[in-house]
Order: C-alpha cells, then sequence, then structure tokens
C-alpha cells in the first residue's frame, strides 16, 4: 500500500535500466523500424511497455541516451493526425509532382506520462512515421488494445468544482489544464460548480451514481471533505448502517475520488500525490492510479459527527481555523494571519485524554524511514486484519488497557497521515502510514512561546519536532477527550470556571472573558464539540480489478481514493 512523497510501483522514468531490462525480456508484439524527428528507431512494443532506439546514434550521444522506454501503464493516448490535417498535407504535395506516393509518410502519436523533479507530471508527445498505411494502422490498433487492458483507468467521472476556494480559480484551473487532458484520454465528465456549502455532499446522496466509475473535487482540502462525506453517507445510508454507532462497521465505497488541487493548503493531495499541481493530480487519475487510505470517524456523546483523513486537531490548529473563517476575504493568507494572533495568544487548554495504544503493529511515529509505495508495514497491517477477521479472534476493546493523560495543552493533534504541504514538506507527522489502521497522536504540553516556536520551526526545516521535552507522539487506535470546561455546562460552572482560571486573563489584559475550550479542526472544517472519541479501526483493501466483488472489510471507513499515487 503507498504513501505520499514516494515513488510509484511503475518505473521511475523512461530512463530506469530496470525497467528498460524487463521491457526487452518480453515478448515483442511489435517490431519496426520508424522515423521519429526524420530520424530512424527501432521501435518495439511489449505487453508492458514501448521503446524506440535509434539506428543512428548521435556523435557525442545526445543528454539521456538514444533509448526511450515508456510503460504501457504511462500511455495517456495514441491518435492519428485528423481528418481536415491530412486533407491539408495531401493539398501541400499535390503542387509537388516530383514527390512519388511512397514519400508520404503515415504518423500516429503516443501522448505519455513524463516524470519531472518534485513528483511532478507533464503530458509529452512522440510522433512516429512511416510510409505504410497498413503499418500505422497496425501499430494505432495494437497500441489501442493494450490501452483497453488498463482496466483500473476511470471512462466516466462526475466532476465537482468549488469556484470559491483558494484564489477562486478552481473553474480556470479545471478548464484550462484538466479538460483537455481528460479529452485526449476519452474520459466522459459531467461537470457540476458547486453554488453553496455542502452542494457536493447532497447532490451525492440523492443521485443516481451507477454509471461514474469515479468523482473528481476541484477545490481544497474542504471540497474532498464534503465530497467523502457525500460518498460514505450514501454507501452507509443503502447498507442501512447506522452512522452515530461509534463500532457500527462500514460498508466499502466503490467509487473512487480523486483531487484537483485549487485551494488554500491541499493538504491532502500534497501529502498524497508530491505535489501541488493540476496537470500531474489529472494525470495520475487518468492513468487509473489508486491508493488505499483510512479514515477515522468522529463522534460526540454517540452522535456521528465527521470524518477525517488528514488532522484532528485542538488548540492552536482550531483557534486558527475558527479566526480563519473571519477573515476569508483575505484568501490563502488568512491561515497565516490567524496562526500568527493563535500564537501570540499562547491559549492552553485543560482536560484529560485517553487512549488505545496500537501494540499490533511495527511501526513507531519516531521511525527515521517514511512509508512508501508498496509499504511493507502497510502490507502487513491489512494481511494481518483480515486474517484475524476471517478467524474472529480480535480481541475487544474492553480487555485491551486504555492510557490516560491529564494535563494543560496548547495542541492536541491527530493525524491519519504524514500533513505535509509546501509550507511543511515532512508534515505533522513524517513517519504517519497511510493504510495501517492507526492514528498519531501529538501532544504539546504548556510551555512558553519560544519553546513552542521552536517546535513549530521544526516543521519546515527537517529537524525532529518530537525531540522535545514538552512534546509527545503515540501511535493509537482509538481516542477520547475530555475538556476540564466546556461550553456545555451549565452557567454556574462556567463562572466557577472562570474565577479559577483567572490567570489567564492576568496574562491577557485584553481579554474580556476566558477561552475555556478550544474548537476541532477536522480537516479543515470547524467541530464545535470539545468532547470527542475518534475511531480508527482498522484496514481495508483496495481491489486492482474491478471486475472483482469487493470483498474489503470496512472497519471504520473505505475509500478508494485515487490519482494520487507516484
Amino acid at each position: 500500500m503507498p504513501h505520499s512523497l514516494t515513488p510509484s510501483r511503475r518505473p521511475q522514468s523512461c530512463d530506469d535500466r530496470r525497467c528498460r531490462r524487463a521491457m526487452d525480456e518480453r515478448p515483442a508484439l511489435l517490431l519496426s523500424h520508424l522515423l521519429v524527428n526524420n530520424r530512424p528507431f527501432q521501435v518495439t512494443l511489449t505487453k508492458t511497455g514501448l521503446c524506440w532506439r535509434s539506428l543512428q546514434p548521435r556523435k557525442p550521444p545526445a543528454t539521456g541516451g538514444e533509448k526511450h522506454c515508456v510503460p504501457v501503464a504511462e500511455i495517456i493516448a495514441v491518435r492519428e493526425p485528423d481528418v481536415d490535417e491530412i486533407n491539408k498535407e495531401c493539398r501541400r504535395w499535390q503542387k509537388m509532382p516530383s514527390v512519388s506516393s511512397e514519400s508520404i509518410l503515415h504518423t500516429f502519436t503516443v501522448y505519455h506520462v513524463q516524470r519531472s523533479k518534485e513528483h511532478h507530471w507533464w503530458c509529452r508527445e512522440v510522433t512516429f512515421c512511416c510510409s505504410d498505411q497498413q503499418l500505422c494502422n497496425q501499430w494505432v490498433q495494437a497500441l489501442e488494445e493494450q490501452l483497453d487492458l488498463q482496466a483500473m483507468r476511470p471512462k466516466n467521472l462526475i466532476v465537482f468544482i468549488n469556484p470559491f476556494g483558494g484564489k477562486r480559480l478552481g473553474k480556470q484551473i479545471y478548464d484550462e489544464k484538466v479538460a483537455p487532458l481528460f479529452q485526449l484520454a476519452c474520459i466522459t465528465t459531467e461537470v457540476i460548480v458547486t453554488e453553496r456549502a455542502n452542494h457536493a455532499r447532497d447532490y451525492l446522496l440523492e443521485a443516481d451514481l451507477e454509471k461514474y466509475d469515479g468523482i473528481v473535487s476541484v477545490g481544497g482540502d474542504g471540497m474532498f471533505s464534503e465530497v467523502m462525506h457525500g460518498v460514505i453517507g450514501r454507501t452507509q445510508n443503502n447498507a442501512c448502517i447506522n452512522q452515530n454507532h461509534p463500532d457500527a462497521e462500514l460498508g466499502p465505497c466503490d467509487l473512487r475520488i480523486g483531487i484537483i488541487p485549487a485551494g488554500s493548503t491541499d493538504c491532502i493531495c500534497y501529502a498524497t500525490v508530491g505535489a501541488n499541481d493540476p496537470v500531474t493530480s489529472a494525470l495520475h487519475i487518468i492513468v487509473g492510479d489508486s491508493q488505499p487510505i483510512d479514515v477515522s470517524s468522529v463522534h460526540h456523546q454517540n452522535m456521528f459527527l465527521k470524518y477525517s483523513v488528514s488532522l484532528l486537531g485542538y488548540g492552536f490548529y482550531g483557534d486558527t481555523l475558527l479566526d480563519s473563517e473571519k477573515n476569508r476575504w483575505m484568501g490563502p493568507s488568512r491561515y497565516d494571519f490567524s496562526g500568527f494572533k493563535a500564537f501570540l495568544t499562547h491559549q492552553c487548554y485543560e482536560g484529560t485524554i485517553s487512549y488505545l495504544p496500537a501494540t499490533d503493529t511495527l511501526s513507531s511515529p519516531r521511525d527515521q524511514r517514511p512509508c512508501t509505495a508498496g509499504c511493507a508495514i502497510c502490507q502487513n497491517s491489512g494481511e494481518q486484519s483480515q486474517k484475524a477477521r476471517e478467524y474472529k479472534i480480535l480481541k475487544s476493546e474492553e480487555q485491551k488497557q486504555w492510557k490516560v493523560i491529564k494535563g494543560k495543552f496548547l495542541a492536541i493533534n491527530l493525524a491519519n497521515m504524514s500533513c505535509a504541504c509546501p509550507k511543511s514538506p515532512n508534515g505533522l507527522s513524517p513517519a504517519a502510514h497511510l493504510a495501517d489502521g492507526t492514528m498519531d497522536l501529538i501532544l504539546v504540553r504548556k510551555c512558553s512561546r519560544f519553546s513552542f516556536l521552536r517546535h513549530l520551526i521544526r516543521h519546515t526545516n527537517g529537524n525532529d519536532q518530537f525531540d522535545l521535552a514538552f512534546v509527545e507522539v503515540y501511535r493509537v487506535k482509538r481516542f477520547k477527550f475530555v475538556p476540564k470546561y466546556s461550553d456545555e455546562e451549565d452557567g454556574d460552572i462556567q463562572e466557577v470556571s472562570k474565577n479559577l482560571f483567572g490567570q489567564f486573563c492576568r496574562d491577557h489584559p485584553t481579554c474580556s472573558s476566558v477561552q475555556l475550550a478550544s474548537s476541532w479542526n477536522c480537516d479543515g472544517e470547524i467541530i464545535e464539540h470539545a468532547a470527542i472519541e475518534v475511531r480508527y479501526a482498522g484496514f481495508f483493501y483496495l481491489l486492482h480489478c474491478p471486475s472483482q466483488p469487493n470483498n474489503g472489510w470496512l472497519s471504520s471507513l473505505e475509500i478508494n481514493l485515487f490519482g494520487t499515487l507516484h
């Protein structure tokens, strides 16, 4: 099971020697001498790749060598010239009687993924020429047959565009950068531009989704969360499963969700793809890249609140988000402004944390090696979970030992993934796994502003942000938090608590009241209830063959997040 900021299961580049050697060992489906840029090449097609090798090497050799290989899985499309273009060329040739019919070249163009630095992809095209029309048709047919065998590629997508997120460029990004690529790949799309909050969620709860094999979210983390809640809510309703029950098993989601980044932070996209680039994400979607992703469910007193796939943050990150909602007119810079205010306020919150340690995992949040493509930890976790459920040997939660921590905290963070973003390339929890059925609980206890600043700076410079006396990190399965005082208490208790915590006001003379409880930041959305229970309950399986039924067990949630493997 793959993770963010890591190489794909596929070969890294056209010049990868192992890739070319593996392709060469495969029996050739076609082998011909064709022209590329007016130079002769030996072109070979196998079931795994397309290779072309120059028959007239340059002296000195060109940079990158004279042999190129592209995996079939990374070929986007093959096209012959349009009829109008052919007619135009024919009229030009008719004015040159000295040119024989044998010299007329027939062409086809292969569009494929070209990998660049920093995990970026772009679409490259190579045009092959030959004088034999039948041979040209044979190549086009053979390539199209191999592309048809790529079963994981989507054919029909529904696209939701948030025109208000980030810098309000969502529709422009889709129209100019993404739609042409989908059209090139012969992907049929239905585009819906959202007009209000939860527009996409409400649509997905009611619409007929049978004809779609994927959903694309064009926007930020909030837009993705809205789409995700619509898909999961629809699945749960169809299965007659009560989402309010914290221990209810959730049904599998058949639809995959893709992300085109067009928001303010795009944390989920960056943490899974490695770049916030619309073209890169679109190409991942086109070639059918998929990866499993774990999701936690958040409850308050047996009432379902939200699902989370990236970050649950209380204290600093909750206060930052709550204040930023008042300054949406500032655009993405509102997060910097509100974060600075939260840092100056330096508000601590007292409460009790209970967590269930992840004792059956082979990994640790202090691991130096991050989760990579084909992660053995994630694969092993999934296999163990499936066997345990098949033979019903799972221990009950009551038989496990919960840990309890009390104190005053500047920040309480629960990370399902690394939560990496351009400003924090390693993320809040660099060693977090995408599909190991655990969460990383990060506690920042009360400390000085300077010490807290050191912790924040370490998120940006690559130093260990956990190697501080006031920071604790645990890998957990479940989590509960109860604040010492909350807004749900009656007025008398609140008045007493204000008197008890009057020191906060003395520390901040401009305050007219004491803020006793923060809000939870759930993937960029506010949860106002301070007392919550979070369940991150296990594994799920992404079946790479869509013709087979999805038999993977889903404990908290299963979504197939596609377009996010690099």
